[in-house]
């Protein structure tokens, strides 16, 4: 018996059976990463990943008799989806990872185009907790979609192929910084000055035109797309670095990449369910939520009850005697990971850390007991029974796992969407891969703790 606790190191432990493992992981993870630069795009990806593996929809499943081991996807606007493996009574609870698919961005605000200084530039209002000079001097790539007159849904993705073009914002250059080197970060680079550079030539127009570089802009959009500038005013349209996924490091054991928080865990329970050979004995459920960024509100988000219509349509179809009770059984017996990234001790940045209870990288998926800020506050803090019950699981089915929290005590903090579930009653515990950067262009993680990540919640699904 060992009295003292001492976390496992991933690498020392692997064999070259799990180095394939976790590199192979690392290879299909990036690609996911590289077409799913947008909530829209990570969840048409999941789709398609779930057709290609039996999935049928939500709609196609009620015409039938449902049953134990079929497996039913749901697609909640285009921004948000649910897979599900049917296990024995659903309301007597669930096996739930949640995650979310949102991540820190720019968004085009709704009439974003302008000319000035002899350039054509968009108007942008910055998504979820960012700090804003990063943004500034980067490759910039625009997806989204625009709806046009004509009733067109034009998807659009531009910026990351070799042959596109990229944007960029202006930062002020350094020999006329003096006044705003005098600022704090928050303030040296303010939200209305993340405009993004598209247009500079205004040939062919009238001399004397008022914008001709924007006039030329619209002609050349009209002409490609069919689009006219009122499409933009009813467009979804996302600011992210025109980069792809890259290893870092000469051994290859990290990633660099844009959102990371928190595709990350999306991708690792997407593959987790998606490997489930056999029914489970209690239904399986994978949740891929949008706009926890922003306080998981509107019909996309977990604060939406697209999970409970789901399971209220598959139980009234499973029972002629349906009841709401049952519904709320199933969510108050159901066991739920929150599927969300924790900090990982940066030697850089020592100070805002407790070592001995922050995440290391390389160290495994990481068990959060309890988020919020300042006192927990706004925290779901997981119950011990729930805790320990991971513990035995993980054990056994040999996951290296470890505990950490965000940040020293009174240092910051932040939230997930643990808190929302938990209000049905169910059991909930944060568990998610520990990373660096959070929240920057391009955050950086393990291979390891992102494979380690992903076995977790597949044990946890069987």
């Amino acid at each position: 018996m060992n009295l003292h606790y001492e976390k496992r190191n991933i690498w020392q432990e692997a064999d070259q059976e799990r180095l394939d493992e976790i590199y192979d992981y690392g290879e299909r993870y990036k690609a996911f990463l590289d077409n799913a630069k947008t909530e829209r795009e990570a969840c048409d990806e999941i789709i398609e990943k779930a057709k290609a593996n039996g999935y049928i929809s939500l709609e196609e499943a009620l015409k039938g008799q449902i049953k134990k081991g079929d497996k039913i996807y749901l697609n909640n606007k285009d921004k948000s989806a649910i897979l599900m493996v049917v296990g024995n009574d659903i309301s007597e609870g669930m096996n739930i990872v949640g995650t979310h698919l949102d991540a820190p961005r720019l968004d085009l605000k709704q009439n974003p185009l302008y000319e000035d200084g002899y350039m054509a530039l968009l108007k942008t209002h910055y998504y979820g907790g960012v700090k804003k000079y990063q943004w500034t001097t980067i490759p910039l790539a625009i997806h989204g979609v625009v709806m046009t007159k004509d009733g067109r849904k034009l998807k659009v993705n531009i910026g990351d192929n070799e042959e596109d073009p990229v944007f960029y914002i202006n930062d002020l250059l350094i020999h006329l910084s003096a006044d705003q080197m005098k600022k704090t970060l928050a303030e040296g680079v303010a939200g209305e000055q993340l405009n993004v550079v598209v247009a500079h030539n205004g040939r062919f127009q009238k001399k004397d035109a008022e914008n001709p570089i924007k006039d030329n802009l619209l002609k050349y959009l009209n002409r490609k797309y069919k689009v006219v500038e009122e499409d933009l005013l009813v467009s979804e349209l996302e600011i992210v670095p025109a980069s792809k996924a890259r290893d870092v490091g000469f051994d290859r054991a990290m990633i660099a990449a844009h959102g990371h928080d928190d595709r990350v865990c999306s991708y690792a329970a997407l593959e987790a369910i998606l490997e489930l050979k056999e029914a489970p004995e209690r239904t399986a459920v994978a949740m891929f939520v949008d706009k926890e960024e922003i306080g998981s509100v509107g019909n996309t988000s977990m604060g939406a009850i697209f999970l409970e219509n789901m399971v209220a349509e598959i139980l009234a179809a499973q029972n002629e005697k349906y009841s709401d009770i049952l519904v709320r059984r199933a969510m108050a017996n159901s066991k739920v990971l929150s599927g969300d990234v924790t900090v990982a001790f940066d030697p850089t940045f020592p100070e805002v850390s407790e070592k001995s209870n922050t995440s290391l990288l390389g160290h495994g998926v990481t068990i959060c007991k309890y988020t919020g800020s300042r006192g927990k506050g706004g925290s779901n803090d997981a119950n011990a029974e729930f805790i320990a019950e991971l513990r035995e699981l993980f054990d056994k089915e040999d996951i290296i796992w470890q505990t950490g929290e965000l940040g020293k005590v009174d240092q910051g903090g932040g939230g997930t969407i643990a808190y929302i579930l938990a209000g049905y009653g169910a059991e909930v515990v944060d568990l998610g891969t520990g990373m660096l950067s959070m929240h920057a262009p391009l955050e950086l993680l393990s291979k390891a703790d992102a494979f380690m990540t992903c076995k977790a919640y597949n044990a946890f699904f069987k």
